[in-house]
């Protein structure tokens, strides 16, 4: 099943790698990556589309786990 996943993340070094990394390790295969800066400069929009078979709370609660995730949505993909 393909998900969407949209993030509020911080704008920090090595973020997008965490955010990739821990995705894979849940079972998660990344299929394509849109982000671009915030207005106020300090923040990061993300849109990530994934393809799994686990369950999609599982892989939203431990994303909410990153520290520099601030906020994460995960919806099916139509």
């Amino acid at each position: 099943m393909r998900y969407q996943l949209d993030f509020i993340l911080r704008r920090a070094e090595g973020v997008l790698p965490r955010v990739l990394g821990a995705t894979e390790r849940r079972g998660f295969r990344p299929l394509a990556v849109n982000g671009e800066a915030g207005a106020d400069g300090e923040q990061w929009r993300l849109r990530l589309t994934v393809e799994g078979e686990r369950p999609d709370a599982t892989l939203q609660s431990q994303l909410a786990k990153l520290y520099d995730c601030l906020s994460v949505q995960v919806q099916p993909c139509p």
